[in-house]
């Protein structure tokens, strides 16, 4: 029996110390639900596939709340090795010298396998300084995409084999579900990247100046969303408010579980909402190219990228930099890449993921699932390359404020608009007085 004992204190120490060995990588992320599950996936596999480090996946709230903490967190020195940042952080995240370590170096000093190359231009171009180096890796690219249920489509006696195509089509689909007794016609989610940001790219109208944010002298970036075509458009989404044909529900992606739920007929969001509609819609659905509006020249043309992409804080030890290296040579694998595209409807960030997904015959078992891939890798213009502005979290804030003025009827759609450009405008020169500092 004591060398039973003794057997079993001995395999328990050494896997003790096994453990102890292990050196841990702290990721910070926003992620929830189906796609929460998918990141405590991602790690899991990680850690399995090796024994040197583990992976630790941390919910830190919404984007935002995250960037807040991690800052918080740096200056105390208690940052996380990795941090999920989205989009729209990009440029704020380029500006915090110091901060962060470019991907391309922890990788290169690491000796890790890292061909920038291999990913999709238009997802690696964003996350990459004029330089040329890569400064995030591109983890939860996304794009905005059209939803709609086609069984209360065959209900208001549409087509629910052809979503709209145009956004006259979409607005005379919304009375036609409303006539049939739909309470929730048409809703969209994350307002300022759908009906401001992807609606300028996708109609080839300036959205900022200096390449909206792109140009070398980006952070001069001004905001210029109070043209004529995105005046016309706002109105007309008031315009369905005030008839009931479109719902507001509420910032971010709250309008989502309306969708879902099968409340709200037709929906704008994220591409990487597809994971959730694939698991809990209890109706038949299509995934449909963003409509626009035929009149305007060159459209459609591209949409921008969305989601997030993954930053390695500063202040770290050479150990746990190459963990870091390690775990995203396993993220960047062909394999991984598709399985991940396909769980969640994120893009493929890499050709190869692309190629693998499409010869397996996903896209055609599941149509609809390649139309954000379609819609991000055709040729870009000056206005359609994506969008980086510094301060930008706090701009989407001011887009939420002032169109929901506008969805309460207490603004005109110019009003909410100028009020855009003018709010947005002073903290831009905020960003520009800081950035030269």
């Amino acid at each position: 029996m004591q060398i039973k004992q003794l057997a079993l204190a001995a395999s328990v120490l050494a896997a003790s110390l096994a453990a102890q060995a292990q050196t841990e990588i702290q990721w910070w992320h926003s992620m929830t639900a189906v796609n929460n599950e998918w990141v405590n996936d991602l790690a899991k596999e990680f850690n399995e596939s090796q024994k040197d480090y583990k992976v630790v996946p941390t919910f830190k709230g919404s984007y935002d709340e995250s960037m807040t903490s991690a800052i918080a967190a740096f200056r105390s020195g208690n940052a996380p090795h990795i941090l999920q940042v989205f989009e729209v952080g990009t440029a704020t995240m380029m500006a915090s010298k110091g901060a962060t370590v470019p991907v391309a170096k922890v990788m290169k000093d690491a000796g890790a396998d890292f061909d920038p190359s291999a990913y999709i231009p238009a997802v690696a171009a964003y996350y990459t300084a004029p330089n040329g180096e890569m400064l995030s890796m591109p983890f939860n690219s996304s794009t905005t995409v059209f939803y709609i249920n086609k069984d209360a489509f065959k209900k208001a006696g549409l087509d629910a084999e052809k979503a709209p195509a145009t956004w006259p089509e979409v607005f005379e689909a919304a009375k036609k579900l409303k006539a049939s007794g739909h309470s929730c016609p048409m809703t969209l989610a994350w307002m300022g990247w759908t009906q401001l940001e992807s609606f300028s790219a996708w109609h080839n109208v300036e959205f900022a100046t200096e390449k909206n944010g792109l140009s070398a002298n980006g952070h001069k970036a001004r905001m210029k969303v109070n043209s004529p075509l995105h005046v016309k458009h706002i109105d007309n989404l008031a315009q369905a408010a005030k008839n009931g044909e479109f719902v507001y529900k509420g910032r971010g992606s709250a309008a989502q579980a309306s969708f879902t739920s099968g409340e709200c007929a037709m929906i704008q969001t994220s591409s990487g909402f597809y994971g959730d509609v694939a698991k809990n819609a209890k109706f038949a659905y299509a995934i449909a190219p963003l409509p626009y509006y035929p009149d305007v020249k060159g459209a459609p043309q591209n949409t921008v990228i969305g989601g997030a992409s993954l930053w390695v804080m500063a202040g770290k030890k050479p150990e746990e930099y190459k963990g870091v290296a390690k775990f995203f040579e396993f993220l960047s694998q062909t394999k991984v890449q598709a399985a991940s595209h396909q769980r969640t409807g994120y893009l493929p960030i890499t050709m190869a993921a692309y190629d693998l997904t499409d010869k397996s015959g996903f896209y055609q078992k599941n149509p609809g699932t390649d139309v954000a891939v379609n819609q991000m890798v055709r040729k870009v213009t000056d206005n359609s390359r994506g969008i980086r502005l510094g301060n930008y979290v706090q701009i989407r804030t001011i887009e939420d404020e002032e169109l929901e003025q506008v969805w309460a009827g207490k603004k005109s759609a110019k009003e909410a608009l100028d009020a855009i450009v003018s709010r947005g405008n002073e903290l831009l020169a905020r960003f520009e007085r800081s950035y030269k500092q």
